[in-house]
């Protein structure tokens, strides 16, 4: 008993502090005798996919447009046998935030021009209805010069872009699709137009699409070929009944669009291919192309090739591989390119020592001072007059101006006037300087970009003969000049983060003349 009444005598500190000092001697030594024990061994980490370095030579098991050529039956039985409205009914069912989700996660972007991520613009439509109907609008206006791979879409595989109206409107909670379609496209609406009948007979569109409870009509309409309306405002404002005309923005459409109500424009390829990224899962698009330029696209590419063609290939294809494996090759061999024009009318040419390397999407192009486009490839060969081709695209523009702005209605008509006397050589070297001050007095004061695209070609064309005539004899008239040596520094004009500014002796002191 006496030690248990030593222990009870000390006073309450000392045993507080004794056993806190033993507690921290025990702990020590258990952690001491744990280090002791091996630890169990770790498998390591899996090493990292090898990074993709080679695009393009896309195999067919993995095309989305497999009529593309118009080779089988473009309406309701042939498509169901190539796929088409398989299962559509488990993707409607999935649910709006299920489908926008998917397509972020697949890295599709905009396959109209602009190249923005699809999955994000879907998401932009309101989740909760205020009253007002949500509507998806297709710009099926395909106008731009050269591009033609909306037409084939239409024409050969139209149910494909029906399917497509049908779960991108559930993405967005919208109730109807209007798909306005080019003026031109006479046989493509007629196409549509049974493809749609055929849709409603099998209750795959109207009340209860699919099965799904989920009610969704589609309407068309016909334009009348005003280049103006594919831009998404000016569609728009067709659509209503309305002249052609871009409205200024902010509002945008996704709160304000089609009859004041919150609407997406979107293009004919974007939507064709949602059911089939859903169905294959996003991993399976997104493991094309480089990163931030996922997917397939189709190009259509014209001009002097041997076999102009549209195709449907992996994007971050090498534009040389493109040409030559798709098209025969550039007419009179490789040797023979001038220079191409990468994505429609609306983008710069590049030279032929950038095509040898450059890939086709939306960073690599841009890295180059141009850009993908409608992915409309234009090939021309060294028989091309270049002042010819400016002048021929500045009319362009001035046509199909809507003439709501100034600088663009009156700046593109003095562009083409003198564009034609450039061309004719009557020109007189002042007006060089009177080009640089319009499209100056275009660029950036217009509503929407058509008068930026009108001004750009113009600009790199009149800051290189600024440099060149006024350095050369002297002479007061333009005539006619070699056409293959301007082409070479007109590409740099464009190509160079200021347009205007060359080495003085950049044409070696003069023009050569014809």
């Amino acid at each position: 008993m006496a030690p248990i009444k030593g222990i009870l005598s000390l006073q309450r500190t000392a045993l507080v502090r004794g056993s806190r000092e033993n507690w921290g001697l025990s702990t020590r030594l258990f952690s001491t005798q744990a280090a002791t024990f091996p630890s169990t061994p770790q498998a390591p980490p899996p090493p990292p996919p090898p990074e993709k370095t080679h695009f393009g030579g896309l195999k067919d098991e993995d095309r989305i447009f497999t009529n593309l050529y118009g080779l089988h039956d473009p309406f309701l039985k042939g498509a169901m046998k190539r796929g088409d409205w398989y299962r559509t009914k488990d993707l409607v069912l999935k649910g709006a935030d299920w489908i926008v989700n998917e397509m972020k996660k697949s890295g599709l972007r905009g396959r109209g021009g602009a190249g923005f991520p699809s999955g994000l613009k879907w998401s932009f439509m309101p989740k909760a209805s205020d009253g007002r109907p949500s509507y998806l609008v297709v710009n099926a206006d395909e106008s731009e010069p050269g591009t033609c791979k909306d037409r084939e879409i239409m024409r050969h595989d139209p149910h494909k872009l029906l399917e497509g109206c049908l779960i991108a409107g559930v993405g967005m909670r919208a109730r109807a699709a209007y798909i306005y379609i080019r003026g031109e496209y006479v046989n493509e609406r007629k196409n549509l137009e049974k493809a749609r009948r055929e849709a409603y007979e099998a209750g795959l569109l109207g009340k209860n699409a699919c099965g799904s409870g989920y009610d969704f009509d589609v309407h068309i309409h016909f334009g009348a070929g005003a280049y103006i309306c594919g831009e998404e405002t000016a569609l728009l404002e067709s659509l209503e009944g309305k002249q052609g005309k871009p409205r200024l923005k902010p509002p945008f459409p996704a709160n304000a669009g089609l009859y004041g109500c919150p609407t997406t424009v979107t293009n004919v390829e974007t939507v064709a291919v949602s059911p089939t990224i859903l169905r294959r899962g996003p991993e399976w698009f997104a493991g094309f192309g480089r990163k931030n330029n996922s997917g397939t696209k189709l190009f259509c590419v014209s001009g002097h090739v041997n076999k102009p063609c549209t195709v449907e290939e992996e994007m971050s294809i090498p534009l040389k591989e493109l040409i030559e494996r798709h098209c025969g090759g550039v007419r009179g061999g490789w040797d023979n390119l001038l220079a191409v024009i990468p994505g429609g009318s609306s983008v710069p040419l590049l030279p032929k020592h950038i095509c040898e390397d450059v890939l086709m999407d939306f960073d690599a192009l841009k890295a180059v001072q141009s850009g993908l486009g409608t992915a409309a490839v234009i090939v021309m060969d060294k028989s091309t007059d270049v002042v010819d081709a400016i002048a021929r695209l500045s009319y362009f523009y001035k046509h199909e101006s809507c003439g709501q702005c100034t600088p663009c209605r009156e700046g593109t008509g003095w562009l083409w006037m003198i564009m034609e006397r450039m061309k004719v050589g009557n020109a007189k070297l002042e007006e060089i300087d009177m080009l640089q001050e319009v499209t100056k007095q275009i660029e950036g004061h217009t509503i929407c970009a058509l008068g930026d695209a009108a001004a750009w070609p113009v600009q790199g064309l009149s800051g290189t003969l600024d440099q060149s005539l006024k350095g050369g004899s002297g002479s007061g008239q333009i005539e006619s000049y070699n056409r293959l040596l301007l082409l070479d520094f007109l590409f740099q004009a464009w190509l160079s983060l200021n347009l205007f500014q060359f080495p003085s002796n950049c044409f070696g002191g003069s023009l050569s003349r014809v």
